[in-house]
């Protein structure tokens, strides 16, 4: 079995680190794919990024575990949608249930005056983050996730219960069959980064039950 971890719209691979090291010590192997390193021949967009993740997805021969934050998220819902008979389970990490066009919105125009060298410490140059952001604000979610057989678990940061991925969390919950819901304490979206150690030993219980 193959696990993969994949991370946020404004992280890279190394966000995964700790978690993956508390993985590591528990002797369970993950994948920590760079998402902008794997689209790096195409224009970033997240039509190409969704293409580039399932090849790479598809290159291993085994069946694979998914955990995803956020836009990680969108992702592993994407690909289990066309690819169910790959995927043992899944784990969605702070991802919407609808996308937040509003919220996007403003975030794009937040990034057009963030400076350069914090998208290039991410990897991924300023207006290729953008264009990404833009082009997720048509991404339909609702009709996808009901279809997911597999096992899943839904978590959320506790600091989000007032936020809207709280209550998609809870949706999401709700709309795939017989999936588990977990609330990370002293963690905001970021739940890999925030409180990496329960995240792993989360992920760690769900796996060993399966």
């Amino acid at each position: 079995m193959v696990n993969i971890l994949i991370h946020g719209l404004g992280q890279n691979e190394t966000s995964w680190n700790e978690v993956k090291n508390q993985l590591n010590n528990c002797e369970i192997n993950v994948e920590t794919p760079n998402l902008f390193s794997i689209v790096k021949n195409y224009q970033v967009n997240y039509e190409n990024m969704y293409k580039t993740f399932a090849d790479y997805c598809n290159s291993f021969n085994e069946k694979i575990n998914l955990v995803g934050l956020s836009l990680g998220g969108i992702l592993a819902i994407d690909y289990i949608t066309e690819f169910p008979e790959k995927v043992n389970s899944i784990i969605l990490i702070g991802t919407p249930y609808e996308i937040p066009k509003t919220l996007f919105t403003i975030q794009s125009i937040i990034y057009r005056f963030m400076p350069r060298k914090i998208f290039e410490k991410i990897g991924c140059p300023k207006k290729d983050m953008i264009r990404l952001l833009d082009s997720m604000s048509n991404l339909s979610i609702p009709k996808k996730v009901p279809h997911i057989k597999c096992n899943t678990l839904i978590i959320c940061g506790e600091k989000e219960k007032d936020n809207i991925n709280m209550k998609s969390a809870k949706q999401l919950n709700k709309v795939i069959n017989n999936s588990k819901f977990k609330i990370i304490e002293n963690a905001g979206h970021e739940v890999n980064i925030d409180n990496p150690k329960e995240l792993a030993n989360t992920i760690y219980d769900f796996w060993k039950e399966l």
